[in-house]
C-alpha cells in the first residue's frame, strides 16, 4: 500500500557567531536546515557541526536536539514544515541517509558551496555539502523535486518560500519540544 505520510523539515537559527554572518548576507531569517522522519525530530539529520563547540569541524550529522549542538543554543528559532510523501519516497530517503550514515567519515562541509550560490553559481565537490544543499539532496534522489535548480543552490530561504511544504510551527525550538 502506497498511502501517504510526511517528513518534516526545521529551518533554524542558533543566533551564533558564524549564522549571524550568514544572516548579515542572507537577510534570511534561518540558516540552517535539516530533515526528520518523525514529528518530535528524533531522527533528525543534517550537515554542520560535528562538535557543537567547533563550527569549523563539519560534516554529515545525525542532530540530537536535547545533547548536540541544538542543547547549547537554548534560544534556537525554528520553523517546522512537513511534506507528503509515498512510503516508497520515504523509504527512498531512508536509504539514501543509512549510505550518508555509513559512510559519514568520508563528507565533508561544503563551505564553497556556501559562497556559490551567493554568486548564483553551483559549487559542487563530491561527498560535500551545505545543510540546505544535503536536504534538497535527499528529497531529489527519492524522487521529489521541489525546485528548477540544482541542489547545490537551494538555500534554507527556498524551503520557506515552497508552497508544498505545509508550516506546523514557528518559534523558540526548546518551546516545540518541550510541548
Amino acid at each position: 500500500m502506497n498511502h501517504l505520510n510526511y517528513v518534516y523539515i526545521m529551518l533554524s537559527d542558533t543566533g551564533t557567531l558564524f549564522t549571524s554572518l550568514i544572516k548579515k548576507y542572507t537577510k534570511a531569517p534561518y540558516n540552517h536546515a535539516s530533515l526528520s522522519f518523525d514529528p518530535h525530530l528524533k531522527d533528525m539529520y543534517s550537515f554542520g557541526r560535528k562538535n557543537p563547540n567547533n563550527p569549523l569541524n563539519g560534516g554529515f550529522v545525525k542532530e540530537d536536539i536535547e545533547n548536540g549542538t541544538f542543547s547549547k543554543y537554548r534560544n534556537t528559532l525554528c520553523v517546522i514544515y512537513r511534506l507528503k510523501v509515498t512510503d516508497r519516497e520515504k523509504e527512498k530517503m531512508k536509504r539514501i541517509l543509512e549510505v550518508f550514515q555509513r559512510n559519514n567519515h568520508k563528507f565533508l562541509y561544503n563551505i564553497l558551496g556556501l559562497v556559490g550560490v551567493s554568486m548564483k553559481e553551483p559549487v559542487e565537490f563530491s561527498n560535500s555539502y551545505f545543510c540546505s544543499q544535503f536536504v534538497a539532496e535527499v528529497l531529489n534522489r527519492s524522487g521529489i523535486q521541489l525546485w528548477d535548480k540544482l541542489p547545490a543552490l537551494v538555500t534554507p530561504e527556498d524551503f520557506r518560500e515552497n508552497d508544498r511544504l505545509e508550516l506546523v510551527y514557528e518559534g523558540r525550538l526548546i518551546d516545540y519540544i518541550s510541548h
